[in-house]
């Protein structure tokens, strides 16, 4: 008796099937590498992580005979741990959840997961920006959603044009937005915009869904308000402590209205039960303590240096032709190259030149993208930016066709 070999492919749910490009994966893989200057992955810097103050938390919730960090938690998380994170929008959003309007999530991408869980059917539309979260597209189209990208600019997303779509008859489900230092682009929605599209969303009856993971990495104290603090009866907020406290931990929250919050706790108790009730109770005691506010201080001077560097690279190495957004705050900026460059043919070279970048169509839902790239300067070392920018530069230019751009706005 003979088993006939299985075809695996052919057994994979066609949701899965979406290929994000095997070259984009191979130059992914090469952000690991020691020997390369990688300006790829949007990884915080482990000099920004605690230390002896973490160790001294945890060895005294193990010592003290409460064996609750170490057990199961309630899917909307630890009771001390909801309580702390109200307290604390308050204070930095102005604010405070009510006791069913916040859940504990396993970071912002478990947030996005619940909530296409909760809202999706195949084919719904779902408006997002153009370029986004890389993450959130592949979340959405895990659901099948037909996904629709809205042009950025300088100020963030277009509300115009969403309006426009809106006036010919378009409705999404849910619009996605990340609307502070932005992942890719590194841009800020301004406050003008802000207003406008939670008025789109009240007129035209969608949710919004807000992506705060760089929100608190701001190299200055003039933060618009976030869209959830504004208008949280048509805003669910995603947040994160991978880029504040530590990623290993994997915490984040979604707080929004309290039946839709009801709704992603029972789409949790299908995903992963609960988040880690360890991690939970050292967060606690990390933000009860003034520890966590202390360290994202520390790591807005590192990123607020490290993009500045940035910045002067970009300018002394590019060519003409290109241009580049400044962030306020965050990891990322957004370059543009001159026509005629692929910059997925242009990681390639690079990655012979020993630097790592993200190409740009990956960030969007329809193909676009081929003329721009993602600088992540966070986890780069100081020293190695001014270098990785001159290899880079040099390739941008000599890779520029006679129909190339002659001039560039330098964002």
């Amino acid at each position: 008796m003979t088993t006939a070999s299985l075809r695996w492919d052919e057994l994979f749910a066609a949701r899965t099937r979406a290929d994000i490009g095997e070259g984009l994966v191979a130059i992914l893989a090469l952000a690991g590498a020691t020997d390369i200057i990688s300006f790829a992955g949007g990884f915080p810097d482990p000099a920004t992580f605690p230390g002896p103050e973490l160790a001294t938390t945890l060895r005294r919730l193990l010592d003290g005979g409460d064996p609750s960090p170490l057990q199961y938690a309630p899917t909307e998380g630890l009771t001390g741990t909801r309580a702390v994170l109200r307290e604390r929008l308050e204070r930095v959003e102005g604010r405070a959840p009510g006791e069913g309007e916040i859940m504990v999530t396993s970071g912002t991408i478990e947030a996005l997961e619940l909530i296409g869980k909760t809202f999706l059917d195949r084919g719904d539309p779902v408006a997002v920006e153009a370029p986004t979260y890389l993450g959130a597209i592949m979340g959405f189209r895990s659901f099948e959603a037909e996904l629709t990208g809205f042009r950025l600019d300088d100020e963030g997303v277009c509300v115009d044009d969403l309006e426009d779509a809106l006036r010919r008859g378009y409705r999404p489900k849910l619009l996605y937005v990340i609307p502070d230092h932005h992942n890719p682009a590194g841009v800020t929605l301004v406050p003008e915009r802000r207003e406008a599209l939670i008025a789109l969303a009240r007129r035209y009856g969608f949710p919004i869904v807000e992506d705060v993971a760089y929100r608190e990495l701001g190299f200055d104290d003039d933060a618009p308000p976030s869209l959830w603090a504004t208008a949280p009866d048509v805003v669910i907020q995603a947040g994160t402590f991978s880029k504040l406290f530590f990623p290993g931990v994997r915490l984040g929250w979604a707080a929004g209205p309290q039946q839709v919050i009801a709704q992603l706790v029972l789409a949790k108790q299908n995903t992963d039960q609960c988040a880690g009730a360890l991690g939970q109770r050292l967060l606690e005691e990390h933000v009860r303590s003034g520890a966590l506010d202390r360290q994202i201080g520390r790591a807005r001077q590192l990123y607020r240096r490290r993009c500045g560097l940035l910045m002067d690279a970009l300018d002394a190495h590019m060519p003409v032709g290109a241009s580049w957004t400044r962030p306020r705050g965050g990891f990322f900026s957004w370059v543009t190259v001159p026509d005629g460059i692929d910059t997925t043919e242009l990681a390639a070279r690079a990655a012979g030149e020993r630097v790592a970048f993200v190409p740009g169509r990956p960030f969007f839902c329809d193909g676009r993208g081929a003329r721009h790239l993602r600088l992540a300067y966070s986890r780069v070392r100081d020293e190695d930016i001014d270098e990785g920018i001159r290899r880079l530069g040099a390739l941008v230019g000599a890779g520029e066709t006679l129909g190339a751009a002659t001039t560039g706005g330098r964002r």
